[in-house]
């Protein structure tokens, strides 16, 4: 099948697998970054059991093939009577796992902020929440744009776990087991799907330089 045989017939559908991509990158990088946070905070805190709990997160599931932990959201819940649409299972999977790796990246910007600002709020009286909600998330935040930039790429290449169950729309991998399984597609389908991939992560790059050259704390 030639590109233009392949725009004709499939090009509606290529338009809704890249919105279905686009999507759940951002809504499960957004859970991502906002579970990661909560895990670092708890990482870092004085409580030795939250400490040790959030690192146990942090090992298991950025371990954890995300092939895999599909499979027991979709096949072995409903076992425990708990069954979770195909959309969701997509999102917690990936969200469970990129946000650990978001807390690896976050931790990374919590030891670069200089020690003498904790003790001088420390000293000023602040509290542990005033610590992290003023000092320590914005500063590690603004150390891990990059890093950040990469997992957001990272997310969309995972999100490519709704290929393995039958969501509709299709993601931009999916479609290519679509067309593959319904028709002759050839390498075209393939092509087509890892070009709109590498266009999505240029774009994301180019925003995570943008922001990283407007927020980077100077040394």
């Amino acid at each position: 099948m030639s590109f233009s045989e392949l725009l004709e017939e499939f090009g509606g559908d290529y338009v809704q697998s890249l919105l279905t991509t686009w999507g759940l990158t951002l809504l499960t990088f957004a859970l991502s970054l906002f579970a990661g946070l909560v895990i670092t905070i708890l990482r870092i805190s004085p409580v030795k059991i939250l400490q040790k709990s959030a690192r146990a997160y942090v090992q298991i599931f950025r371990n954890i093939p995300g092939a895999s932990l599909l499979i027991v959201l979709v096949y072995a819940l409903p076992y425990l009577d708990i069954v979770l649409s195909y959309f969701a299972s997509v999102v917690i999977a990936t969200t469970l796992i990129v946000s650990a790796f978001i807390s690896e990246n976050l931790i990374s910007g919590v030891q670069a902020i200089k020690k003498g600002q904790i003790e001088a709020a420390r000293a000023l009286g602040f509290s542990f929440p005033k610590i992290i909600f003023y000092i320590i998330v914005p500063q590690s935040l603004r150390f891990s744009i990059l890093p950040l930039t990469n997992l957001a790429v990272g997310t969309m290449l995972t999100t490519a776990l709704a290929s393995q169950v039958p969501l509709k729309p299709r993601d931009l991998t999916g479609i290519v087991d679509y067309i593959n399984t319904h028709t002759t597609g050839g390498i075209a389908p393939f092509v087509l799907s890892a070009a709109l991939y590498c266009a999505t992560a240029v774009v994301i790059g180019q925003a995570g330089n943008y922001l990283d050259k407007k927020l980077r704390i100077k040394r």
